[in-house]
C-alpha cells in the first residue's frame, strides 16, 4: 500500500466521526502459549522429590495452556540453546530432554506457529558419565588428520595463488595440512591439486589432502577421479557428501567399495559432511563411515551459518556422531565474519572432547584478523559434561536407526536393516535392556547405545536394493 492511500484512508475515518476503526485497533493481540508446570516422568522420581532434575534423553511433561502437539521445546543456558518438538502421549505433553543441553539449571519455554514464546520454567540437567567414556572407536585418528589444517576451494583466490606466500602463512598460524579441491562429481581439478604441487607443500614440512565433492549420480566415475587425485600423491583423501548425496545408499556403496578397491584399507579416507546427523536422516553416513570408508569424520561445525552458538553446536554434533565410533577431526569456521573468540572457544571445546585434529573453511574466505586465533600457539581445553547420546524409539526414522539395526541384527537375527525403528527394533532394544540390567524404556540411552554396539555390524548390501 502507498503512503497517499495509507494517508486518504487515515481522512476517511475523520470524516466519518470516528466510525471506522482502524483495523489493528480492531484486532485483539492473540495470547501466548502459556506454562503452568513441568514435571518429572515418572512424576514420582526419586530425583525430582525437592526440584524437577533429569538427565539428557529423559521426558518431562509439560502441563499448561494454549500447547498442543509439534510445538517447538527450547531448553537454554548462558552459551546456547537446543531445541525440540512437542509430543503428545498417554502421559500427557511431553519433551525429551535433547542430546548436547548443558549440565546445570535450564531454562524451558514453549513456542507457538506464530513465534510467540512462553514463559519461562527451570529445570536442572544432571550430568550422564564422562565425554567419551563408552564412545565406541575403530581406531585412532589417522596422522594426516591430526593438527591443525586449513582448506582451499579456489587455488587462484588462495594468496593468489603464490605457492611461497600460502606456505610462509600455513607456517606462521600453526598449519600443519592443506586440504585441497581435486575434484567436483567425476571431473578431476587436474591443474590445480597436482604432483608438483604436492612436491611444493612436502618440501616445506606440509601434508597435502585432496579432497572431492560427490553427487552419487555417477558414483563409479566419482570413484574413479578420487583415485586420481590420490595417485598424485596426497597424503590422505577427504569425501565431501552433502544434499545430493541423500537416499542414496546404493549410490554410496558402490563409491567407497570402487575407492578401497584401489588404495586399499590402510590409506587415510576422511568425510566431511552436515554436523547434525539427526537434521539430514536420509544421508547414508553409515556408509561413508562404515568399515570400507572413512577413518576420520570431519563435520562441517559452521556454527554460526548454521545460527547456534559454539558450544550448542560443537555439543549438538558430537552426540549425535559419536555412534560411528569414527575418530573426530571437525571442520571449523572462520568465514563470515566467525569472531576470532567463538574460534577460539571452538578449539578448547574440541581438544576438550579429545579431538586429535581440526581443520577450517576455508582459505580465501578467511579474514585477515581471525588469522591468529588459529595458532601457532595451543589452546587449554575446556572441560564440558557429556552431551548425550541420540535418544531413538518406536516411529523414529533414518541413519542413525540404520546404525542401530545394524549392530543389533548381529544380536537378534529377526531385526532387519529397514532404517525404521519397528516392532522388532523395540523388541530387540527391550530384551537387550533386561539382560543387560539396563532400565526398560524401549528408548536407546548411553547405556542401551554401548550395549548394542558393542556387537558387530551386520553388513548390508545396498546395491542390491537399488
Amino acid at each position: 500500500m502507498t503512503g497517499a492511500r495509507r494517508r486518504s484512508t487515515a481522512l476517511a475515518a475523520l470524516a466519518l466521526g470516528g466510525l471506522v476503526a482502524p483495523a489493528a485497533a480492531q484486532a485483539k493481540p492473540h495470547p501466548k502459549p502459556q506454562l503452568t508446570r513441568i514435571r518429572c516422568v515418572p512424576a514420582n522420581s526419586a530425583a525430582c522429590k525437592s526440584a524437577i532434575k533429569v538427565q539428557i534423553g529423559k521426558q518431562l511433561q509439560l502441563s499448561g495452556k494454549r500447547i498442543y502437539k509439534g510445538m517447538r521445546v527450547a531448553f537454554r543456558w548462558s552459551k546456547g540453546a537446543i531445541a525440540t518438538k512437542l509430543d503428545h502421549t498417554r502421559v500427557g505433553y511431553i519433551a525429551r530432554v535433547p542430546p548436547g543441553v548443558a549440565v546445570g539449571t535450564v531454562s524451558v519455554t514453549v513456542r507457538d506457529r506464530a513465534g510467540r514464546r512462553s514463559n519461562v520454567k527451570r529445570v536442572r540437567i544432571t550430568p550422564v558419565s564422562k565425554v567419551g567414556g563408552s564412545t565406541p572407536a575403530r581406531g585412532s585418528l589417522p596422522q594426516a588428520f591430526a593438527g591443525n589444517g586449513m582448506w582451499i576451494w579456489q587455488l587462484p583466490k588462495t594468496e593468489g595463488g603464490n605457492l611461497t606466500a600460502i606456505v610462509q602463512r600455513a607456517q606462521a598460524y600453526g598449519i600443519s595440512t592443506v586440504f585441497i579441491k581435486s575434484a567436483d562429481g567425476a571431473a578431476s581439478f587436474n591443474n590445480q591439486f597436482t604432483p608438483e604441487l604436492v612436491a611444493a607443500l612436502h618440501a616445506n614440512g606440509l601434508r597435502a589432502c585432496a579432497w572431492q565433492y560427490v553427487y552419487g549420480s555417477d558414483p563409479l566415475g566419482e570413484a574413479s577421479a578420487a583415485i586420481a587425485s590420490i595417485q598424485a600423491g596426497a597424503d590422505c583423501f577427504v569425501i565431501d557428501a552433502e544434499s545430493e548425496y541423500e537416499g542414496r545408499y546404493a549410490a554410496a556403496q558402490q563409491y567407497v567399495n570402487a575407492v578401497r578397491a584401489a588404495i586399499g584399507p590402510a590409506y587415510p579416507v576422511g568425510l566431511t559432511s552436515f554436523p547434525y546427523v539427526d537434521y539430514h536422516p536420509r544421508l547414508p553416513y553409515s556408509v561413508f563411515l562404515g568399515p570400507s570408508g572413512a577413518q576420520a569424520n570431519l563435520p562441517q561445525i559452521y556454527w554460526k551459518t548454521i545460527g547456534d552458538t559454539v558450544d550448542a553446536a560443537s555439543a549438538h554434533t558430537l552426540a549425535h556422531n559419536r555412534i560411528y565410533g569414527t575418530a573426530m577431526a571437525p571442520l571449523g569456521q572462520t568465514y563470515d565474519g566467525a569472531p576470532p573468540a567463538d574460534i577460539q572457544r571452538f578449539r578448547s571445546i574440541w581438544t576438550g572432547y579429545g579431538a586429535g585434529g581440526m581443520s577450517w573453511w576455508s582459505w580465501q574466505a578467511t579474514p585477515e584478523p581471525a588469522w591468529p586465533s588459529l595458532g601457532p600457539a595451543g589452546v587449554a581445553p575446556v572441560a564440558l559434561s557429556d552431551p548425550g547420546w541420540p535418544a531413538l524409539s518406536k516411529g523414529n526414522k533414518g541413519d542413525e536407526v540404520v546404525w542401530l539395526q545394524q549392530h543389533l541384527a548381529s544380536y537378534d537375527p529377526t531385526v532387519k536393516v529397514t532404517s525404521s525403528f519397528d516392532a522388532a527394533t523395540d523388541a530387540a532394544v527391550r530384551r537387550l535392556q533386561t539382560e543387560r540390567g539396563i532400565p526398560v524404556t524401549g528408548t536407546t540411552d548411553a547405556q542401551t547405545w554401548g550395549a548394542a554396539l558393542s556387537f558387530p555390524l551386520a553388513p548390508v548390501d545396498w546395491t542390491a536394493q537399488g
